[in-house]
């Protein structure tokens, strides 16, 4: 009786997961085109331009709704057949930063920026807030939104007056210089990680060293054109050649050689950036954040810890806003994503490195849709904090009244002889640690071969770097409680080098334990062929934070100076924040080096103007780390208090 009725309960119950199978299958696909009209318009601009414009419309006129708008660069057409198509028969799969906004119901603009394909006018890279000499055609971001807000009011039938603007990346620079002089309906903006200041650990510069492997694999193809224009309708790709970037930018080694593997059209728009080799007017007038003034609308400004494009424009973004209008709302979403990794992915994990719950899905929920439906809508936010952080290592969010957290306090690792790191002083004893950097023999900054710049890398395992003897590497003893460290990381050197210029890499990691846990990648099936090799986590060497300093500009980024040979120097600097617990049975672990190949140029090693440089220029150096008395060199970090949070 007892194998009977296990057998009708199977069967019910089989019988039950076949019926949700067949009903799943026999739901209707979701339709943008079902619940929306489509428009297109060319707004006009107070001095004449016209700005290509796409609306997207409920259908149900029964209520009003707020705009919800992004201005890009990128074309407000529509991916179809694998190309780009303009028209008003073309929909997208979705419209919405999410799927609730679409059933919420929003009337959705996307606009084509002044100068980039159906829109007219010339476009500028990073358009200056401030130009005095403003040429015919090229405008200002924060007035051409004022003009298109004011347009789409008076000619958009059934909204309620209230604007949103929100954008990623690219997008997100747009967003914030289009709420400078806030137009007073726009209530809500989420700039989301915005271009910000090129050149300080931004997109194009970090420590006044050029981030070579992503700007040319972006450059290569994001190319200006005639505009109006729906082309290009794909983007070519740039062929390396060859699969390796290490190997295609070692070949061609000077700045002038790489250059010269691109058509003009390529090199236009990438090589200002390269020339511009100091933090002059040229970087000056494109860092929107001094003028991010006079805001209105309450902004909710997001980024990813392991951003490798825009990891600081959201921290410098949000804190120039709250710096500049204490009396409008600005927040803080910091998680552990990469570029633009919350939009549409779970943000569950990022290569071999877990963060147990689908990130991605709670920001888009829990914190992005209610926040526009509190300011767009009047809706409650039971969510409101100023700062949603998510702390990693420990994989739990946080929420703090401010950025970086005020019960954060400075300590400082220090370096100490035969790799010792620890929160003491070391005693005396050897006074430096050495190596020799040879620029022809670069330090990769992954272990496999790419073009580009691998999304992985801002949590790849540094175990292949300890290996070389170009790389310094110092750990603590495993530790007994959880450490947090919370804000920025800062290293404070003394160094030497026989050259006359040198960049430092200075990398915190998280070394895991002998023993840990094996991860879904290491279960291999039983019997057949042999099976590829598997990373262990035990003994992972997690990159938490990397950044280099190029050494000219350890006095400033505007006033390059030589090293002299030999003499002993201070190299400080700050890097881009963290949240990270090192937990209990880990180790800490800092690794210095003097190249970060392609992911950084080339240092020669000389003192020169970088993009000049020639083959003889590049030349073997011996650097030197002192841990003397006086000369006690470390990282100073925020540390949060060891107590429950």
């Amino acid at each position: 009786m007892k194998a009977r009725l296990t057998a009708l309960a199977l069967s019910m119950l089989l019988g039950g997961v076949c019926q949700q199978q067949v009903l799943a299958a026999e739901a209707p696909k979701y339709s943008l085109r079902e619940h929306y009209t489509k428009y297109e318009f060319n707004i006009p601009m107070r001095d004449g331009v016209k700005l290509f414009t796409v609306v997207y419309v409920p259908k149900d006129s029964s209520k009003s709704y707020p705009f919800l708008m992004q201005r890009t660069p990128y074309s407000a057409g529509v991916q179809s057949g694998g190309e780009l198509h303009y028209g008003v028969d073309f929909y997208p799969e979705h419209i919405g930063p999410s799927q609730e906004f679409e059933d919420s119901g929003y009337i959705f603009v996307k606009q084509d920026v002044r100068g980039r394909y159906m829109s007219e006018g010339k476009w500028q890279e990073m358009t200056p807030h401030v130009n005095a000499q403003r040429a015919k055609g090229q405008g200002n971001e924060s007035e051409d939104m004022h003009d298109t807000v004011d347009w789409l009011l008076k000619n958009v039938a059934n909204n309620n007056g209230k604007v949103g603007i929100l954008g990623i990346s690219y997008p997100g620079f747009y967003t914030s210089a289009s709420i400078i002089d806030s137009h007073p309906a726009i209530k809500a903006a989420s700039p989301q990680a915005p271009v910000t200041d090129l050149f300080m650990n931004d997109d194009s510069y970090h420590g006044g060293a050029f981030m070579l492997a992503a700007n040319f694999d972006f450059y290569s193809a994001f190319v200006e054109a005639e505009n109006p224009t729906p082309l290009p309708k794909t983007w070519d790709r740039f062929d390396y050649g060859t699969a390796d970037g290490y190997e295609f930018f070692l070949k061609h080694l000077t700045m002038s050689n790489i250059l010269g593997t691109m058509t003009p059209k390529q090199q236009a728009l990438l090589r200002p950036t390269i020339e511009h080799s100091t933090y002059d007017e040229f970087w000056k007038t494109r860092n929107i954040a001094a003028n991010l003034k006079n805001i209105k609308a309450a902004v909710l400004t997001v980024g990813g810890w392991y951003d490798a494009e825009d990891l600081q424009g959201p921290l410098t973004t949000y804190a120039s806003i709250k710096k500049n209008n204490p009396n409008t709302y600005s927040g803080l979403v910091m998680g552990p994503w990469v570029h633009g990794g919350w939009a549409r992915g779970e943000g569950k994990r990022l290569g071999y490195v877990n963060f147990d719950s689908k990130t991605g899905e709670y920001f888009r929920s829990q914190i992005q849709f209610p926040f526009f439906e509190q300011h767009l809508k009047d809706a409650k936010n039971k969510n409101s904090a100023e700062v949603y952080a998510f702390e990693t290592g420990s994989n739990v969010w946080r929420n703090y009244a401010v950025w970086p957290p005020k019960q954060a306090q400075a300590r400082t690792l220090y370096l100490g002889e035969n790799g010792t790191l620890s929160w003491k002083q070391p005693a005396a004893g050897a006074a430096f640690d050495e190596y020799v950097a040879d620029p022809r023999k670069p330090v990769p900054f992954t272990s496999y071969p790419a073009n580009g710049a691998p999304k992985e890398y801002m949590v790849g395992d540094q175990r292949f770097a300890s290996t070389r003897p170009d790389v310094l590497t110092w750990r603590s003893e495993p530790l007994d409680e959880d450490v947090t460290f919370a804000g920025p990381v800062k290293p404070k050197l003394f160094v030497s080098t026989t050259g006359t210029d040198a960049d430092w890499v200075v990398k915190l990691i998280d070394v895991y334990p002998p023993e840990y846990p094996a991860g879904d990648d290491e279960e291999r099936p039983r019997g057949g062929d042999v099976a590829k090799p598997q990373v262990t986590m035990a003994g992972f060497q997690q990159l938490v934070r990397g950044d280099p300093l190029r050494g000219k500009f350890r006095n400033g980024f505007d006033n390059p100076q030589p090293f002299t040979p030999g003499k002993v120097e201070t190299v400080s600097y700050s890097m881009s924040d963290i949240n990270h617990t090192f937990r209990r049975g880990h180790r800490i672990m800092v690794q210095i080096q003097s190249s970060w190949f392609p992911l950084v140029d080339l240092n020669p090693q000389t003192f020169v103007d970088i993009p000049k440089a020639k083959p003889e220029d590049f030349q073997k150096a011996t650097q030197r780390v002192y841990h003397a008395p006086a000369m006690y060199s470390g990282i100073e970090v925020q540390v949060l208090p060891a107590t429950p949070r």
